[in-house]
C-alpha cells in the first residue's frame, strides 16, 4: 500500500494512478493523511479491500504531473525524532566514535516538506544527509525488539538537511535549530506500508546532485541501531504516537567532511532515493 498528499488531498496509489481515499470511502476518511494515521488499522483494511475490487481499476486517477503539489505524506505529526552518527562509515568520516546509545535530537514539525519543494537556503553551510524515515502507526510504548516493526505504519525517503554553522555551534551544539530551518525536513513522495518489503531492514538508499556525482549510498541494514531498535529504545522513554516520524540516520558521504568541504548552493537539485520506497526530489533556491 502507498499512500501520498497531493494537493492537500489524502490519495493511494491504484492500478491506474492515484486515487482520492474521501472519494474512494464515501467520507469514512477524510482528505488529512492524518486521519488515516489517526486509525491505521482500519485505514490498512479498508485500502487492501478496496484495491482488491474493481471499484479501484474504474476510480478516476488525481493528476500528479508538474503541476501537482506534494505535502509530506504526514504534515503534522505530534513528534519527529532524528538519530545521528547511526552508519558505521559516517561515524568515521566524522571522527567519532561508536555511541553506545542513539544519538538522538528533534527536527522540529515547521522544517517539512514535500517531494519537489523548493527550499530556500539561509546564510551559512548546507549539508545533505539522506535517510530512511520511520512512520509510527499506532500508540507505542515500552515497545521490544520482537514487536517493533507491528507498530510501525510504513517508511518514506527524507532529507536531514543541515546548516553545520548552527549545528555545530558551541559549547553545546545546536543540532535540532541548526537542522529545522523551513524546509529542511523534506518527506515522501509516498508512505509505503511495511507489507510491500521482503525485508524492511536491508534497503539501499543514497542520494545524488541530479546531472551530477552520487554523493552517498549504503544500505539501512549498515545501521548501528536498526529499526526494532530504535522503536525499542525511543519508546522506552518516550510514548511514540501514530504519525510520529523517525529519521534514522545518515551513511558517509555528507559535504562537510569532504576535502574540500561540498555544501548545496542555489539552483542544485538533490535527488533521493531508497530501494522500494520511492525518490524525493529537492531543489535548492536563493532565500
Amino acid at each position: 500500500m502507498r499512500l501520498a498528499h497531493i494537493d492537500e488531498r489524502l490519495v493511494i496509489k491504484g492500478p491506474e494512478g492515484y486515487i482520492d481515499v474521501a472519494e474512494a470511502s464515501g467520507g469514512r476518511f477524510g482528505p488529512d493523511p492524518q486521519t488515516a494515521l489517526a486509525d491505521w488499522e482500519a485505514f490498512s483494511s479498508w485500502t487492501r479491500e478496496y484495491l482488491a475490487s474493481s471499484r479501484a481499476a474504474q476510480a478516476p486517477v488525481v493528476a500528479a504531473d508538474a503541476g501537482a503539489v506534494w505535502g509530506p505524506p504526514v504534515p503534522r505529526p505530534a513528534q519527529i525524532f532524528a538519530v545521528g552518527l547511526n552508519y558505521r562509515d559516517h561515524i568515521a568520516e566524522s571522527n567519532l566514535e561508536v555511541p553506545a546509545e542513539p544519538a538522538v535530537f528533534t527536527k522540529f514539525r515547521t522544517s517539512l516538506t514535500g517531494h519537489e519543494a523548493a527550499v530556500a537556503l539561509p546564510d551559512g553551510l548546507v549539508d545533505w544527509e539522506a535517510e530512511l524515515v520511520v512512520v509510527i502507526g499506532r500508540d507505542c510504548h515500552r515497545a521490544t525488539r520482537e514487536t517493533a516493526w507491528s507498530y510501525v505504519a510504513g517508511l518514506s525517503v527524507g532529507q536531514d538537511l543541515s546548516e553545520r554553522r548552527l549545528q555545530l555551534t558551541g559549547p553545546a551544539p545546536q543540532f535540532s535549530l541548526g537542522k529545522s530551518h523551513p524546509g529542511f525536513a523534506p518527506v515522501g513522495p509516498e508512505l509505503v506500508s511495511t507489507d510491500e518489503f521482503d525485508d524492511p531492514d536491508d534497503l539501499e538508499l543514497g542520494c545524488r546532485l541530479e546531472g551530477g556525482e552520487v554523493l552517498q549510498k549504503s544500505r539501512t541494514s549498515a545501521m548501528v541501531f536498526d529499526v526494532p531498535e530504535l522503536v525499542t529504545r525511543l519508546s522506552a522513554v518516550c510514548p511514540l504516537l501514530p504519525g510520529d516520524l523517525i529519521f534514522t540516520g545518515t551513511p558517509a558521504g555528507v559535504g562537510g567532511t569532504r576535502t574540500p568541504p561540498k555544501f548545496l548552493a542555489p539552483g542544485d537539485v538533490l535527488v533521493t532515493w531508497i530501494e522500494g520506497v520511492g525518490t524525493l526530489r529537492s531543489p535548492m533556491t536563493a532565500s
